[in-house]
């Protein structure tokens, strides 16, 4: 017997179900992300312009889109998978499966990335805007070329903390049959006292978590300079 078989009897036969894991985990935290941060980024965007003191600013819609964020960031995930379950099913035709939690992780991940994206725009210094507008830049130029470009190192951090979440709420994904390593964990090395698997569970998670932090870390130091 190896040392490996000695030391975690559970993980050397499950292997393939611990790969098949770690791949619903990939699958789950990297597609949410990609549509996420696409329609957060928009949403962020969107209030900063219309809050106060925004170059478009508009205190009527902004305080209507800002409890709309408000409340769905705090809306548990857990009670979110219950409450969308009609349209999960709406969308990819089942609300059981890999595929399916991913509506609820887009709807709990947007408004939380949004707001991290307006948080980033507003400490983008005034003067540069003001400079950019004395310029005759318009709006979307302001934007993409001014507000988004001083931005780029903190937008990088700020996505690599959105993924780092993302990942924490695959976990409950087992609620819905969504499986992934967190789900493992408890089924598999929790619920059947398979302790090993759990922390080999855990140990996977944490490598995608410091992998994803340090290529962060790494982007934003060389936009920096």
């Amino acid at each position: 017997m190896t040392i490996l078989e000695q030391w975690l009897p559970n993980v050397m036969t499950s292997l393939d179900d611990i790969w098949e894991a770690t791949l619903e985990t990939l699958y789950m935290s990297f597609v949410t992300c990609i549509v996420a941060y696409l329609i957060g980024l928009g949403v962020g965007i969107i209030l900063a312009l219309l809050m106060p003191g925004g170059l478009k600013a508009n205190r009527p819609v902004y305080s209507v889109l800002d409890k709309l964020v408000n409340i769905f960031r705090s809306i548990p995930f857990i009670i979110l998978i219950a409450l969308l379950v009609g349209v999960t099913r709406l969308i990819v035709g089942t609300s059981i499966g890999t595929t399916a939690v991913i509506v609820p992780l887009v709807v709990c991940t947007i408004p939380f990335y949004a707001r991290q994206v307006q948080n980033v725009l507003v400490d983008v210094d005034p003067g540069i805007i003001e400079a950019a507008e004395s310029m005759g830049l318009t709006t979307k130029e302001i934007i993409f070329q001014v507000m988004l470009k001083e931005s780029i190192p903190s937008l990088v951090r700020m996505s690599a903390l959105t993924f780092v979440s993302v990942v924490s709420y695959t976990a409950m994904a087992g609620t819905v049959g969504g499986g992934g390593l967190g789900d493992l964990a408890i089924v598999r090395g929790y619920e059947r006292h398979q302790m090993d698997v759990t922390f080999v569970c855990t140990a996977i998670i944490l490598v995608i978590v410091f992998v994803i932090q340090a290529w962060a870390d790494w982007v934003a130091k060389r936009q920096e300079h």
